[in-house]
């Protein structure tokens, strides 16, 4: 990594946001860079100064009544059993209407599933190997050099194809860390468009889907007993075109 890759990744490092791998890249780079170092050090300053109660100033006696004097004083439990029983009843019903609001609203809050959170994983994946100009580990357009490249880098060997003649021809590959585990990252190119695509072991089924996330067309799919996703800016015609020549046994 150089200084501006770094730079781009301090903050997340300070943090703790960067993944495993980018991670150890940005340490290796720390150790042998002092301009690099300083900044880093200038970094945790602030974030400890921020973190401490010297930025914290108690307000004075005379502002802390005049707020407190603002507030309208709570009904004591004589006045309140003083209330109409008609007031009661209202009271009650409208306790009653907010329940059900709620319980009935409950159901349909959004919330996140483990499957939004790998469509995030993959789109941050892509557009990290972008922004930081780490888009191959192993640059080749060879099958038979990047295949081998990931020996004793990952417990699975991963398929790669080679569909230069296709239109698609392959850029190399990379590491990269996605769903909890390192992945094989292959990298492909339609005129400048840039497809990644990410594959694991996975023993479990699941039939080709396509999607959009964040300006970005993506098809998952399994087979062979590997998970593959492929995203890229490109257009879903010619990325599910990719996808079809990626599943032909033949290009394999």
């Amino acid at each position: 990594m150089n200084c501006q890759e770094v730079r781009i990744l301090i903050d997340g490092y300070v943090d703790g946001e960067l993944d495993p791998i980018r991670n150890r890249e940005v340490e290796q780079h720390f150790r042998t860079c002092p301009a690099c170092s300083t900044v880093l050090n200038s970094h945790q300053a602030l974030r400890a100064a921020l973190r401490t109660g010297s930025l914290y100033r108690t307000a004075p006696p005379a502002l802390r009544n005049r707020i407190r004097s603002s507030f309208k004083p709570a009904p004591t439990r004589k006045s309140l059993m003083g209330l109409p029983q008609w007031r009661w009843v209202a009271v009650a019903a409208s306790l009653a209407l907010v329940s059900v609001l709620t319980w009935r609203a409950v159901p349909f809050l959004p919330t996140e599933t483990a499957d939004d959170q790998l469509i995030q994983e993959v789109t941050a994946s892509h557009v990290r190997s972008l922004m930081v100009t780490h888009l191959v580990d192993i640059s080749s357009s060879d099958r038979h050099v990047v295949k081998p490249w990931f020996t004793g880098k990952l417990d699975f060997a991963p398929s790669v194809a080679d569909l230069t003649e296709q239109g698609f021809p392959m850029v190399g590959g990379r590491l990269d860390y996605v769903n909890g585990r390192a992945v094989a990252g292959l990298v492909y190119k339609r005129r400048e468009h840039v497809i990644n695509v990410f594959l694991w072991p996975s023993a479990a089924a699941v039939e080709t889907r396509s999607l959009a996330h964040q300006g970005y067309h993506l098809v998952c799919w399994t087979q062979s007993g590997m998970t593959y996703w492929a995203i890229s800016d490109l257009n879903s015609r010619e990325l599910q075109e990719f996808v079809q020549l990626l599943q032909s046994p033949s290009s394999h």
